[in-house]
């Protein structure tokens, strides 16, 4: 639904001059029910000049009547035909004079802690430029060593669900670029449950391992040399037959 302009001084107008409810109003306006109550206790919004709706064409004096007597009813914009049509300008995210400054310790933070981001994304989330991200991932920044990464969130450059939108949308199309397993590969994964429920493999202790292998038919072998090499001794010192008429004189 769309919401009315000045949502924060309309709302005080409304609060001032109407006895709508807070819920009512919260919802008109696109705030928190505790933020218009703070609104009411003079918390927040002090010094805010009220914006009348119905002086600037978006609210009606029925409209108003309605939400009164009936408080779940919910106020709706007054028609507009010269609004038809027009769509939203698509540009660089304004950013304070009072937080430009912080713009490259949130630029840090993203690039050093969702590096799937792209520089386009960067730049709408904190609206920047493009060569300043670059300047600040490949650390020629010329305030690169008083640099210290801050949440973007924390900073208030940007909100924590337009940070969590960007970042699930960059990591969606880092899974679609790369290598997505097929059924068959998915199916022989084993679950944690399923590994935790295995049987842990019998080890073999470092002081025996590599005995597994180890067989007597080498001893044997040993064996069976050693007897065939076996010399008897009464073959050692026979001597031929004939060797005494040899050295016999005639």
């Amino acid at each position: 639904m769309a919401k009315p302009i000045m949502a924060k001084a309309t709302a005080v107008w409304l609060v001032d001059n109407t006895t709508i409810s807070f819920k009512q109003i919260a919802d008109f306006v696109g705030m928190h029910e505790l933020e218009v109550q703070g609104i009411a206790d003079g918390d927040v919004a002090a010094g805010v000049k009220g914006f009348d709706p119905i002086t600037n064409n978006q609210l009606t004096q029925d409209e108003i009547d309605s939400a009164e007597q009936d408080p779940l009813h919910k106020l709706a914009l007054k028609f507009n035909a010269a609004a038809q049509g027009e769509e939203k300008r698509r540009g660089p995210r304004y950013t304070p004079l009072s937080k430009r400054q912080d713009r490259p310790a949130a630029i840090y933070w993203l690039v050093k802690f969702h590096p799937e981001l792209t520089d386009g994304q960067i730049s709408k989330l904190v609206g920047t430029t493009k060569p300043t991200i670059q300047a600040i991932r490949d650390r020629s920044h010329w305030n690169i060593s008083n640099i210290q990464p801050v949440d973007p969130v924390a900073l208030g450059l940007t909100k924590q669900s337009e940070l969590d939108a960007a970042v699930q949308k960059a990591a969606a199309k880092k899974a679609a670029e790369g290598n997505v397993m097929s059924d068959d590969e998915r199916r022989k994964l084993v679950s944690t449950e399923q590994s935790l429920g295995m049987e842990a493999e019998p080890k073999i202790p470092t002081a025996i391992e590599g005995l597994e292998t180890f067989s007597l038919s080498m001893d044997v072998d040993h064996e069976d040399e050693a007897e065939s090499t076996l010399v008897d001794a009464d073959s050692l010192f026979n001597l031929p037959k004939g060797g005494d008429d040899e050295d016999e004189q005639p």
